[in-house]
């Protein structure tokens, strides 16, 4: 019955993968439940930050503050991608590396000298294959991003913007809508774009001046937008991994099924050739 223990041994092998698969399920899981907290605790301060500079915001001002600075022409620009450590989450990456290569065609496109900052294993070691020079390669930042993280991507970033060393700066994440729905996204956070008021707005007594809090808050806000990007990819990640996990773990039972069918089959099959061939010899013994 060699078939038999193939057979056998296939669909062991294939319980065991079961087991790994659902257990990285579980994992991710609980990973996701623990970004997506994350990810909506940030939300509510972005929105407070983003309608307190709505309303300070005016013409006047924004002719003081580099940061608000609207060039003409973006001669050149930097995309931040955020991408994983590690795979076994679908087509995650694939689709973060996709956005930020179609980004980067269109800005060369219109003539826009690009550099590449890159968090993550997985969209570092792509475009390294590629040949592409990276201006910042992070792999230190783990599924637990602080605001730290954010400031030590954001900093350099202000200060290149600052000195007119780039005109644009644009970062590419994974958009947490819902643990079914994270798309890749390319967002501009430098220039500053004044956001749109999204509640009532107030009227405020500044102490100190408008400038001076303008001064603190817009790094701030950009310090923040990279800060909710992190989270939101990390969240995605693991909402990706989970359901790789998932289907991985569907598939390796549908799999068991079949073999177990086909054990079965081959087994019936012997057992009944062996009772064929007994009757056939006590028939020629009579």
């Amino acid at each position: 019955m060699a078939k038999g223990r193939e057979l056998k041994g296939r669909i062991k092998s294939v319980e065991n993968t079961r087991k790994i698969t659902r257990t990285m399920e579980m994992v991710a899981t609980s990973k996701m439940k623990r970004a997506q907290d994350r990810v909506v605790g940030a939300r509510p301060y972005a929105r407070s930050l983003a309608d307190v500079i709505s309303d300070l915001y005016s013409p006047d001002l924004a002719e003081q503050f580099p940061l608000l600075r609207q060039p003409a022409h973006a001669k050149r620009a930097a995309v931040l991608l955020l991408t994983s450590n590690r795979g076994l989450a679908g087509a995650f990456n694939a689709n973060l590396i996709k956005e930020a290569r179609l980004l980067v065609q269109h800005l060369e496109s219109e003539g826009t000298q690009v550099e590449l900052h890159i968090v993550g294993r997985k969209g570092i070691g792509f475009f390294r294959y590629l040949g592409r020079e990276l201006a910042t390669a992070r792999t230190d930042i783990t599924d637990r991003p602080s605001a730290n993280d954010a400031r030590s991507l954001a900093d350099s970033l202000i200060e290149s913007f600052i000195s007119g060393a780039l005109d644009a700066v644009h970062v590419v994440y994974a958009k947490f809508n819902s643990a079914l729905s994270t798309p890749a996204t390319a967002e501009q956070v430098l220039p500053v774009t004044p956001p749109k008021r999204t509640g009532i707005a107030r009227d405020y007594i500044l102490a100190p001046s408008a400038d001076a809090i303008l001064t603190e808050l817009l790094p701030l806000y950009v310090r923040n937008s990279i800060y909710r990007a992190l989270v939101e990819t990390v969240a995605g990640e693991q909402s990706a991994r989970r359901t790789a996990m998932k289907n991985a773990t569907d598939n390796a039972s549908d799999m068991i099924n079949v073999l177990r069918r086909t054990y079965n089959r081959a087994r019936q099959a012997q057992i009944t050739q062996e009772i064929a061939e007994i009757v056939g010899g006590a028939a020629a013994l009579e």
